[in-house]
């Protein structure tokens, strides 16, 4: 049963209290963010360049190569795969990189206009990571730039809903694999939800224009010390259309082992997660189909 009386935590980023998004990443593991400073307009001409890209002939996305470790590059609606017969999705390895910025434009034969948007939104939307997760390592007590150099994947999605398709579920029940997502949701077709840790009852995150939606994936939960809920959240169809979303996701230590800080782990909350490699937990989701947080399990310091 959809919730109805619930509703996610709203974060303010002109009064922004690191204690707050800590307190939201426990509580829910998703909330809403207001006052971003991601210009109106721009959030405008991004969702327009995205619906163009992802308008372009299917032999013009396939140019970029799908990585199934990575997540990265092209994938066409399979009704074969968790992602489901509706939903397509095009995605780059990491917009703090010029170069894999460029390159993926370049595939994609970008107009210079489309080329500037993307170019100028994904720098705001970076921005508005670094500066939220700079807030939540003050509010867990700690210091340092705690996630430089980890990969910022962006990635461009579209749900193509037909009358058929109502009542549906556009992309099942999962979690995210990495630490946090900052999404941009279609402000004119919703059907964004998540669980609820506490009634387990999916909620609606209705659509709320200048705003962005921020999830704790399994990353999080595990640097965390699972302090941070991995929300669980799926996509449903309500009403035929086309829906655009996008959004940066912010993955794991590129060249380190993915373990929660020493400060975070003592004899009252001792180390819940084994060090491993952000690429050997993709790998365990593939391999076990476990695309809900399950595959964790695997990871924890009392199988071993």
């Amino acid at each position: 049963m959809d919730g109805c009386n619930q509703e996610v935590p709203v974060i303010d980023m002109k009064v922004l209290e690191g204690e707050k998004i800590v307190k939201a990443c426990e509580e829910w593991g998703c909330f809403r963010v207001v006052n971003h400073g991601v210009p109106l307009d721009l959030m405008k001409e991004m969702k327009a360049v995205a619906a163009t890209l992802l308008d372009l002939p299917v032999e013009v996305k396939q140019r970029i190569p799908f990585n199934h470790i990575e997540g990265i590059g092209y994938t066409s609606p399979s009704p074969s795969s968790y992602i489901g017969t509706f939903f397509e999705t095009m995605s780059l390895s990491d917009v703090a990189s010029p170069d894999s910025v460029n390159h993926f434009l370049h595939q994609l034969d970008a107009s210079p206009y489309q080329r500037e948007t993307f170019i100028k939104y994904s720098k705001a939307i970076y921005d508005l990571s670094q500066e939220l997760t700079s807030k939540l390592v003050e509010g867990m007590g700690l210091e340092g730039e705690l996630f430089k150099g980890w990969p910022c994947q962006f990635r461009l999605n579209k749900y193509n809903y037909s009358p058929q398709s109502v009542g549906s579920v556009g992309i099942q029940l999962h979690t995210d694999p990495g630490f946090l997502t900052f999404l941009q949701d279609d402000e004119s077709i919703g059907g964004f939800q998540v669980v609820d840790p506490n009634s387990k009852e999916l909620v609606p995150v209705d659509p709320m224009p200048d705003t962005f939606i921020v999830n704790v994936g399994d990353v999080g939960k595990v640097w965390s010390n699972g302090r941070f809920c991995n929300v669980k959240h799926q996509v449903k169809c309500y009403k035929a259309g086309t829906r655009i979303s996008f959004g940066l996701f912010l993955l794991g230590p590129k060249n380190a082992k993915l373990e929660a800080p020493p400060e975070l782990v003592n004899s009252t909350h001792p180390r819940l997660y084994v060090p491993f490699d952000y690429n050997e937990h993709k790998m365990a989701r593939i391999k076990n189909k476990s695309i809900a947080g399950e595959a964790l399990e695997l990871f924890r310091v009392a199988s071993f």
